[in-house]
C-alpha cells in the first residue's frame, strides 16, 4: 500500500475553489446593491439645495430628504407610474425637472389643476382667496402648512389671472423676488415631479437635524 500524502491541493483545484467561493459571495452582494439602487431610484433619496430661491424655508447647501414614492411607485429611472399613491397638494415642497431645460429644481406647489391663480407683489390668491396668513403678512397658509416668504427683493413678476390646466401644477419659490419658477417656465406636468421633500436633515452651521417641511 502506498503511503497517503496530505498537503495543499494542486493549484488548479485551489483556483477553482476560490472562483466558486467568489461567485457565491459576489452574486448576493450584487443583488443587494441592485436592490438598494432600485429602492433609491423609486422610494427614498436626498437633494442638495443649490440656491436661495426657497429662502427662508431652505438655505443654500441644505440637504433635504425626499420621498420619491409620494405621488406613485415608478419603474426605476423612468417617469412611468406603476402604482399611484397620491396627488400633489398645495403647499408641498417638490423636486422636479424643469420644463425649460431639464434642470432638477426644488420649489413649492402653490396651485393644482383647475385653480385660478393671481399673484401681485409676491402675494398669492387662489380662486379669489388670499393665501396670506392672518397672523403673519410675510407668510402664506396652505391648509396646515405655513410658508414663510422672503420679499426682501420684491415679489418678482406678477400673475394677473391664470388657470392651472389638468395634469399640471404651478410652482413658486418662497423667495419670490429671486426665484426662477413657474412664472418663467410655465406649469409643471405632475409626472415630472421627481419627489416630495420631507425635511432638512443637514444644514451648514447646525449639522444634523430633522426640520420638517
Amino acid at each position: 500500500m502506498e503511503p497517503s500524502i496530505s498537503g495543499p491541493a494542486p493549484a488548479p483545484a485551489r483556483i477553482r475553489s476560490a472562483g466558486h467561493r467568489l461567485r457565491r459571495e459576489l452574486l448576493p452582494m450584487l443583488a443587494l446593491l441592485l436592490l438598494l439602487g432600485t429602492a433609491r431610484a423609486s422610494f427614498a433619496n436626498h437633494y442638495h439645495v443649490p440656491s436661495g430661491s426657497m429662502q427662508p424655508t431652505l438655505q443654500p447647501g441644505d440637504r433635504v430628504a425626499v420621498d420619491m414614492s409620494a405621488y406613485g411607485v415608478r419603474v426605476p429611472f423612468t417617469r412611468h407610474v406603476l402604482i399611484e399613491r397620491g396627488r400633489p397638494q398645495r403647499g408641498d415642497v417638490v423636486v422636479f425637472d424643469s420644463p425649460a431645460d431639464g434642470t432638477r429644481l426644488i420649489k413649492r406647489v402653490v396651485a393644482v389643476a383647475g385653480d385660478r391663480v393671481e399673484l401681485r407683489d409676491g402675494h398669492l390668491s387662489i380662486n379669489g382667496v388670499p393665501m396670506a396668513d392672518a397672523a403673519d403678512p410675510q407668510a402664506e397658509r396652505f391648509g396646515p402648512r405655513v410658508a414663510r416668504l422672503d420679499l426682501a427683493n420684491g415679489g418678482g413678476p406678477d400673475i394677473l389671472d391664470a388657470r392651472v390646466p389638468a395634469g399640471h401644477v404651478l410652482v413658486l419659490g418662497d423667495h419670490r423676488g429671486r426665484s426662477v419658477d413657474g412664472r418663467w417656465f410655465g406649469f409643471v406636468p405632475v409626472d415630472a415631479l421627481y419627489a416630495r421633500a420631507l425635511a432638512v436633515y443637514w444644514r451648514s452651521g447646525d449639522g444634523l437635524g430633522w426640520r420638517r417641511l
